[in-house]
């Protein structure tokens, strides 16, 4: 049994006229019957019923083209795949993430690439900045989403969106009922902070807003993981920070509430990052959907 066999006789079983079919398949109409008589005795049973009024398949036929559409659909299917493998448009690429870029990047990016490159696999994996980046350095992610402009010869970057930064605090807290505070009221507040090789441009970015204001911020915590930051800041009259994508979206049993900071407004810039010389093909598959998705409402872009 051979596979233009197998083509030949879906085309005559769609068509039901030989010389439309012959036509399609840009064969002599004494060609294709040839192919299919060959592919009768192959299979050892009449498939195609023909009078000088009518063309149709017999029962056997019926059943035998959808087992020949599903084998030439998965023959075509092999077939690209490879080409696409050959092309560096399958496999699987790693991409870190922070909340922000998975609330507002990666759904739009995700959704073009499943669309247009099927074949590739992309695993997610959510960090802070710091542990991002350090992935990256290791070759455990092949792109990461970050804050800030990331520092290194070794890297290359894209400037994505801006992100205001706001004060979280619990429901019984003195700021729960007000709209915004200037970030000159933190000189008088317990807060909560992180490490700053976690990360960095928000770190620089809440103390320059303290420089600016001149105070100089009583840290009382000193909490890494963005989710014990919003436990603790809900039941302790403490500030913690984050960005306002991210303190609008804590909830459930983790009651906190987003404050505006003003005067400054600190702001964090979003940025995709990847390693120079871009060793995995898929990367700029990615980076081809991230450069094209559209904005999210609301969303602020920056140019860097």
């Amino acid at each position: 049994m051979e596979f233009r066999h197998l083509e030949s006789f879906l085309a005559i079983a769609e068509e039901l006229h030989f010389g439309r079919a012959a036509a399609r398949l840009h064969l002599a109409q004494p060609s294709l019957s040839q192919q299919l008589q060959r592919l009768e005795r192959s299979v050892g049973t009449e498939l195609v019923a023909r009078t000088s009024h009518e063309v149709r398949l017999t029962p056997a036929g019926k059943v035998f083209r959808e087992q020949a559409r599903a084998i030439v659909a998965q023959a075509h299917k092999a077939a690209q795949t490879a080409r696409e493998a050959a092309a560096g448009r399958s496999g699987t690429i790693n991409v870190g993430y922070n909340f922000a870029a998975g609330q507002h990047v990666l759904p739009a990016v995700l959704s073009k690439m499943y669309a247009e490159h099927p074949n590739v696999g992309v695993m997610l994996h959510e960090m802070r900045t710091g542990p991002q980046l350090q992935a990256l350095r290791a070759g455990e992610v092949d792109v990461a989403m970050v804050y800030g402009r990331a520092v290194g010869a070794e890297f290359e970057c894209r400037p994505l969106s801006r992100f205001p930064l706001v004060a979280v605090v619990g429901p019984n807290h003195k700021w729960a009922d007000r709209p915004g505070a200037s970030f000159s009221e933190l000189a008088h507040e317990p807060c909560i902070l992180f490490r700053r090789d976690q990360c960095p441009a928000m770190y620089d970015a809440i103390h320059g807003a303290a420089s600016s204001s001149d105070i100089t911020l009583n840290v009382e915590y000193e909490i890494d993981d963005p989710g014990a930051v919003a436990i603790v800041a809900s039941v302790k009259p403490v500030i913690g920070f984050a960005s306002a994508v991210r303190g609008r979206q804590i909830g459930g049993s983790v009651r906190t509430v987003p404050v505006r900071l003003y005067d400054p407004v600190p702001t964090i810039d979003l940025y995709v990052v990847w390693k120079r010389g871009r060793a995995n093909p898929l990367i700029e598959l990615f980076l081809d959907c991230v450069e094209s998705r559209a904005a999210v409402p609301g969303e602020e872009p920056v140019q860097v």
